[in-house]
């Protein structure tokens, strides 16, 4: 058992490491609390079980095939945390606090592939988190404020400041790890200085481009609320059931309504800019991306029907970016999936490398090489090496049977980022904007120069 702020946790112990699942760090976001900023959880008197994940936030499908892991009788209680540890006794461990990707939309701790146990083993405290997610997190609300599920965020890591010592973490130490949307979070939270003293470091995995001015959110948010029959006003859409605001996300997002789906939203204040325009020099960073981002996001066209020149144009690049990029890789289904790949999510990250090193930040930069036979070097193929988990639903989807060099890398991501997190250093050379050194990470790992300096140039600063 551990006593926590709030009251004591029953968890479970496997193989070493002491599991505590589902426990609540805001009260449930429903009534008279809802679209609002969280407040915390009720404590609670006698032990609480902490042995079975908290709910999703309302989401769809995660992918075709995959059963939904929100359903509406579920409601809103999605703000709970779950904590894996070597130890409760333990003292001074790094801290090591997973934000999952999802576009904001998708996602749940409850995920196999999120199980923090193999990286407590590793020497750390994991803290895996849901919030709020789609319109419930992020639409723009009248007279609520905007990127709830970032505040969510944010109380997480208050719980973590005041309760991690009693599971063995050191609220000193804490690390931000997360990937895609969950890593463009990170960043957006190390900027953010509510979060003074709430985090240390941060790592990265693959930030993507893709967030909102307040005229875009409103125009989103205006046009849910006259789907779901709502007032666009706090008071009237807390009327509406999630499902039926779930369901009016859904068809503004499908055909692209007012711009399309939801997205954290540059406010001015929590959110003053993209993660890259907003570096912390004071906040260690690890940041990187898949070598073929773009394979989990699209099929790659027939070489005879790609159109480099009208792809760079509709992504405003100027008009030799299209034989910088041919020239660069004169496979023409390659250099598609590097131009889409480096508008997604490689020039994104890499800017914000840039940026943070430029600031005075302590910068390290990646790139995961390693390819898997069924998507190659895809969005996403690193999570299960991050974890150390290579026979989830999730991997075997994107990996197939475990490849043999799986166990080799998976253990060299996992020492890097718990050395990263505790002590500053991940073990490969920092990255600066004029040696601009790589890591590769493939099996063995090993350093160069950056991937993307052949067409760097092509793209406007600041995106």
């Amino acid at each position: 058992m551990v006593k926590t702020r709030s009251g004591q946790v029953r968890g479970v112990e496997t193989d070493g490491v002491f599991a505590f699942k589902g426990i609540p760090y805001g009260a449930v976001p429903e009534g008279d609390l809802r679209f609002l900023a969280p407040v915390p959880a009720e404590p609670w008197d006698g032990v609480r079980d902490a042995v079975a994940f908290g709910p999703a936030s309302p989401q769809g499908q995660l992918a075709p095939g995959v059963p939904a892991v929100w359903q509406p009788g579920d409601g809103l209680g999605c703000l709970n945390l779950n904590v894996w540890t070597p130890g409760p006794g333990s003292a001074g461990l790094p801290v090591l606090v997973w934000l999952y990707g999802g576009g904001w939309i998708k996602g749940w701790s409850g995920l196999p592939q999120y199980d923090g146990g193999l990286l407590a083993r590793g020497g750390a405290v994991v803290v895996t988190l849901d919030h709020r997610l789609g319109f419930e997190g992020y639409g723009w609300v009248d007279g609520a404020p905007a990127n709830r599920g970032l505040l969510d965020q944010i109380a997480a890591l208050e719980w973590v400041a005041g309760n991690i010592a009693a599971f063995g973490g050191d609220p000193g130490n804490v690390t931000v790890f997360g990937q895609s949307a969950g890593a463009a979070s990170a960043v957006l939270l190390a900027a953010a200085p509510r979060t003074d003293g709430l985090l240390r470091r941060v790592i990265a995995q693959s930030v993507p481009d893709g967030y909102q001015s307040v005229e875009e959110g409103r125009r989103i948010g205006a046009a849910v609320a006259a789907i779901s029959g709502s007032a666009p006003g706090r008071d009237a859409l807390a009327e509406v059931r999630p499902g039926a605001i779930l369901a009016a996300q859904g068809t503004v997002s499908a055909g692209r309504q007012e711009g399309g789906t939801v997205a954290p939203v540059i406010d001015g204040d929590l959110v003053t800019g993209p993660p890259w325009a907003v570096p912390d020099p004071g906040v260690d960073l690890v940041c990187g991306y898949t070598h073929e981002e773009y394979r989990s996001f699209g099929p790659v066209p027939p070489a005879d029907e790609i159109n480099l020149a009208g792809i760079a144009a509709a992504l405003g690049l100027p008009a030799e970016a299209a034989a910088v990029y041919a020239a660069a890789e004169p496979d023409p289904s390659a250099a598609f999936v590097a131009l889409m790949s480096d508008a997604l999510v490689r020039v994104p990250t890499t800017r914000l490398a840039e940026e943070h090193a430029a600031a005075g930040g302590r910068t390290w930069l990646y790139d995961f090489t390693w390819r898997s036979p069924l998507l190659g070097a895809a969005h996403g193929i690193d999570i299960p090496f991050t974890f150390g988990l290579p026979k989830t639903p999730m991997a075997l989807r994107n990996l197939g049977r475990p490849p043999e060099e799986f166990a080799v890398l998976s253990g060299a991501m996992r020492e890097s980022w718990t050395a990263f997190a505790t002590t500053g250093d991940p073990g490969w050379t920092r990255f600066d904007p004029v040696r601009r050194t790589v890591r590769r990470w493939d099996v063995p790992p090993s350093e160069g120069p950056d991937p993307l300096a052949a067409v760097r140039s092509v793209w406007p600063a600041g995106n």
